[in-house]
C-alpha cells in the first residue's frame, strides 16, 4: 500500500516551473476519519477548491474530489475495503491509493495530494492547477520502438479503453488504430442523449494526444483480415502488419425493410456524427417537427427525450411498455409516464406496415402507416431499432467462425477463439459471463462500459500476459426523463422482480432475479444502490431476491474483500 501511496504521488503530472504547495484543510484540525470513511472537505485559499478524504485501514488518502467521467462527486460513491472507490453515477472505478483508474467509463485518474497534521490542522500538499482540475493526465507519452505491433480496427469505447491501456501498462510497441469514421473515438453515448453534433465535444483525446503517445491513427475502411500473415487490409489498398490484432468494429443500426423506409428521404439510423448532422438539419433551427421514432428501447427513448422541446415526437414499439423486453412492464410504465410529461405520444403494441410520400415533396416522408390503419404525421423518422454486429469485412472470411448473429466468440480475455493475440472486443464480442446467474454462458452485451473494460482487458493481455483477466460488472445508464443506472445482465433471462422505493415518483430500485438470485439492478434517484450492488455482485455478497422483499437495503450490507467472479 505505501509503494502504490507513493506512486500516486509521483504521478501528479506537474509540469516544468510548477510546485507543490501546502494548503490548509478548512475546519479540520486532526485526520480523524473512521476505517472505511470518506469525507470532501474544502481547500482553503483556492476557491472552489475541494479534495476527498478516505480512510482505508490504517491510512488516510487524499484525492480528486469528483469523478474524472461526467463530475459526479466522490462523496456519495462506494469505498471498498481493499480501497476502490467506485462513482456513484456510471462505475467508475478508481485505485484510491494511485489515483489510477481500475473499470471504465473514467479515462482520467484522480490526482493524489500527500495529506498530513500540522499544528493543530490538516494540510495536503499539491499544485493549484491541479486541484482545481481534480483529475491528472494519464502516463502515455511514448515513442514506439520494437518489433510489436499492435492494430485495433475502430474507433469506438473500446478502441480508447484499448490505446490508453496499452500505453499506460508500459507497452512500448507500434500502435495504429484503423476506424471508418470520420472524427478520432469519441463519446458516442451524447450522440442519442443529447444529439450534440460537433465532433469537437465529443472526442475524448486531441490529435496530439495520440500523437504523444505514438498512436497512428488511420481513417480508413477494413475491407479484409488476413489472420495468417498477420496483416489487415483497407479499401483504400492500404496494408498494415500486426503481431497483435484488436477487434473493435462496433454495431451496424439496423434498417427496416419495409415498403418507403429505402425510397424516402428524412428517414434516419444514428450512429455517428453525421447521423446528428443530418438529424438536426432536418429539424432545423425552427424546430415544430413531426418527429416519428421507430423503436421504444434505450436510443429510441434518450433520443424522443432530447428532442422533445418545441417538436411533437411519437414512439412507435412494439411492446406493451418502452423497454419491456430488459426492464419489464411495469418499469417501462415509469419510463413510459416520464417522457410523456415532456410531450412525448406513444403508440405501443404497434407494428409499422409503411412509411408514405409528404404531399408537398414526394421525395420525403410524411407519414407512417401503422399495420391497424393508423397514420402518423412525420417529418423526419428516426430508427432506433437495434445494431447489429459491424463484423462484414470478415464474413467472407475462412480463417474464422462467426457467430449467427455475427458476433466473435472470446474467452474471458476476450481473446478470439482459435486465434492467439487476436482479439475482440464490444458490440462485436460473444464472451462466457460469470456475473450473478451468468454461470459462464456465452452472451453479447451492447454496452460503453462493457466495451471500454474489455479494451482495458484485450490491453493487459498483451501487456502483461501473465496477469490473469480482470472480472467487472456490466454497467450501463439512460437518460429517460431522469437518470437510470444499470448492473449486471440476465443472459438467461429473469423471472421475477422487487421494487423499492416510490415507483410513482420514478425514485425507485429495481431487483431482477433468477429464482431467488439478483441477476441485474436498476435505479433512478437511489444512488448509490446501482454501484453498491455492482460491488455486492463481484463478491457474491447480494441479498437475495427473498430478503429485499423483506426489506433489506443494499446499502446496509456490507463488503467482504474476496472477489468471486
Amino acid at each position: 500500500m505505501a509503494q502504490e501511496f507513493q506512486k500516486g504521488l509521483s504521478a501528479l503530472d506537474l509540469k516544468d516551473g510548477e510546485k507543490r504547495e501546502e494548503f490548509r484543510i478548512k475546519g479540520l484540525s486532526a485526520l480523524d476519519l473512521k476505517n472505511g470513511e470518506k469525507r470532501e472537505v474544502e481547500v482553503e485559499g483556492i476557491e472552489g477548491g475541494k479534495v476527498l478524504l478516505a480512510k482505508v485501514g490504517s491510512t488516510t488518502h487524499a484525492m480528486s474530489s469528483n469523478c474524472t467521467h461526467y463530475g459526479a462527486p466522490l462523496k456519495l460513491g462506494v469505498l471498498t475495503p481493499e480501497g476502490r472507490l467506485t462513482c456513484a453515477w456510471h462505475g467508475a472505478c478508481f485505485n484510491v491509493a494511485t489515483g489510477d483508474v481500475e473499470d471504465a467509463p473514467a479515462l482520467d485518474p484522480l490526482a493524489k495530494f500527500e495529506v498530513f497534521e500540522k499544528n493543530g490542522a490538516v494540510y495536503i500538499k499539491g499544485e493549484e492547477a491541479t486541484i482545481k482540475a481534480s483529475r491528472r493526465n494519464p502516463d502515455v507519452k511514448c515513442k514506439a520502438e520494437g518489433q510489436e505491433k499492435v492494430v485495433v480496427i475502430g474507433g469506438g469505447s473500446g478502441t480508447i479503453g484499448a490505446v490508453q491501456a496499452l500505453r499506460e501498462q508500459g507497452f512500448k510497441g507500434g500502435i495504429t488504430i484503423i476506424s471508418r469514421e470520420p472524427n478520432l473515438p469519441l463519446d458516442r453515448t451524447k450522440l442519442s442523449k443529447a444529439l450534440i453534433a460537433d465532433k469537437s465535444k465529443l472526442e475524448w483525446r486531441s490529435q496530439d494526444w495520440y500523437d504523444s503517445a505514438s498512436i497512428n491513427t488511420v481513417s480508413d475502411e477494413v475491407s479484409s483480415v488476413d489472420f495468417k500473415a498477420k496483416s489487415v487490409s483497407t479499401k483504400s489498398g492500404k496494408s498494415f502488419p500486426y503481431t497483435k490484432l484488436i477487434l473493435a468494429t462496433g454495431g451496424t443500426p439496423k434498417f427496416l425493410p419495409l415498403p418507403g423506409f429505402k425510397e424516402l428521404s428524412n428517414i434516419f439510423l444514428l450512429r455517428t456524427v453525421p447521423d446528428v448532422q443530418a438529424i438536426l438539419g432536418a429539424v432545423g433551427d425552427e424546430k415544430g417537427k413531426n418527429v416519428v421514432i421507430v423503436g421504444s428501447s434505450f436510443i429510441g427513448m434518450e433520443v424522443a427525450n432530447a428532442l422533445s422541446s418545441n417538436n411533437t415526437v411519437t414512439v412507435i414499439g412494439m411492446e406493451s411498455a418502452p423497454l419491456e423486453r430488459v426492464m419489464g412492464s411495469e418499469v417501462g410504465k415509469i419510463f413510459q409516464k416520464l417522457i410523456s410529461k415532456n410531450g412525448v405520444k406513444f403508440h405501443m403494441e404497434a407494428s409499422v406496415d409503411s412509411a408514405q410520400p409528404s404531399q408537398d415533396d414526394k421525395s420525403k416522408v410524411g407519414s407512417v402507416s401503422l399495420k391497424d390503419g393508423t397514420s402518423i404525421p412525420a417529418d423526419l423518422v428516426i430508427l432506433g431499432i437495434g445494431v447489429i454486429p459491424a463484423t462484414e469485412y470478415l464474413k467472407d472470411n475462412s480463417a474464422i467462425e462467426l457467430e449467427k448473429d455475427g458476433s466473435i466468440k472470446t474467452n474471458e480475455a476476450f481473446e478470439v477463439e482459435g486465434h492467439p493475440g487476436v482479439y475482440a472486443i464490444g458490440d462485436i464480442a460473444t464472451y462466457p459471463y460469470h456475473g450473478p446467474g451468468g454461470n459462464g454462458c456465452l452472451t453479447r452485451i451492447e454496452h460503453w462500459n462493457v466495451a471500454q473494460n474489455a479494451g482495458r482487458s484485450a490491453a493487459a493481455s498483451i501487456a502483461k500476459p501473465s496477469v490473469a483477466p480482470k472480472p467487472f460488472i456490466p454497467v450501463f445508464w439512460s437518460a429517460l426523463g431522469s437518470q437510470l443506472r444499470y448492473c449486471g445482465n440476465t443472459p438467461n433471462g429473469w423471472d421475477d422482480l422487487v421494487l423499492q422505493g416510490q415507483p410513482d415518483e420514478a425514485k425507485f430500485a429495481a431487483f431482477y432475479g433468477k429464482g431467488d438470485t439478483v441477476v441485474a439492478v436498476a435505479s433512478m434517484q437511489m444512488d448509490p444502490v446501482m454501484s453498491k450492488s455492482a460491488e455486492l455482485m463481484r463478491r457474491g455478497n447480494m441479498p437475495s431476491l427473498s430478503e429485499l422483499r423483506k426489506g433489506t437495503s443494499v446499502l446496509d450490507v456490507g463488503l467482504p474483500q474476496e472477489i468471486k467472479i
